[in-house]
């Protein structure tokens, strides 16, 4: 059964700063969020990775490069992993966008939202779930796939694969440098895990592909 690794970038300064980023270029990684993608090189560099994907956004890639840099594996890009589409939105305070009539919706029934000129969540999780099952198609049964991207994007694709109703998908959580588990087949998945935050043992989810060389456990 493929397993795919959906990793939550670190953090930002933008993200600190309480903006909705979008699709916003130039947003690099913190002096955390640098530590949150060196933590997951180190929990996760011990697996024998098929691959690794990220979003373009530089955020994204700054998450997934040391990981790559540990395995000596190329990260593949893919605009489609790219953050929710939140057109007009994006730069704008979330303390503002809380006290629109629009924020309940967001929250409540974020199934019947759309972004200003941007996307629908409906959109959104489809675009994201069309693009992971193709990343599983390519790389075959056996296959252990990093994919490095955003948070409400993994959110709504956890919802889909475990057969939740898109508007249930604000009640899940993953944090900045986070890694979500998920074991998936035609028809059906298994959630390993949500939100793991290092250091963690892989090991309680998949077993080591080889010892690690400097003799930790």
């Amino acid at each position: 059964m493929p397993t795919l690794l959906l990793i939550r970038h670190g953090e930002n300064d933008y993200f600190k700063s309480n903006k909705m980023p979008g699709r916003s270029p130039g947003i690099h990684l913190n002096a955390r969020g640098r530590e949150q993608a060196a933590a997951l090189a180190e929990a996760l560099g011990r697996l024998a990775l098929t691959a690794i994907y990220s979003s373009p956004l530089e955020r994204a890639l700054e998450t997934a490069q040391p990981l790559a840099d540990a395995l000596g594996l190329q990260v593949q890009t893919s605009p489609d992993l790219m953050d929710t589409d939140v057109g007009a939105w994006a730069g704008r305070s979330w303390k503002m966008l809380r006290r629109t009539k629009a924020w309940r919706v967001i929250q409540e029934t974020p199934s019947q939202f759309r972004f200003p000129g941007g996307e629908s969540f409906v959109e959104c999780q489809a675009r994201i779930v069309a693009t992971l099952q193709e990343i599983v198609n390519t790389h075959g049964n056996d296959a252990l796939v990093a994919v490095v991207f955003h948070a409400d994007p993994i959110k709504l694709a956890v919802a889909h694969f475990l057969g939740l109703p898109l508007d249930s998908f604000q009640r899940l959580s993953v944090a900045p440098g986070s890694v979500s588990v998920l074991h998936v087949e035609t028809g059906r998945a298994q959630l390993a895990a949500l939100n793991l935050i290092p250091p963690f043992r892989p090991e309680a989810y998949f077993p080591p592909a080889h010892p690690d060389p400097k003799g930790r456990h």
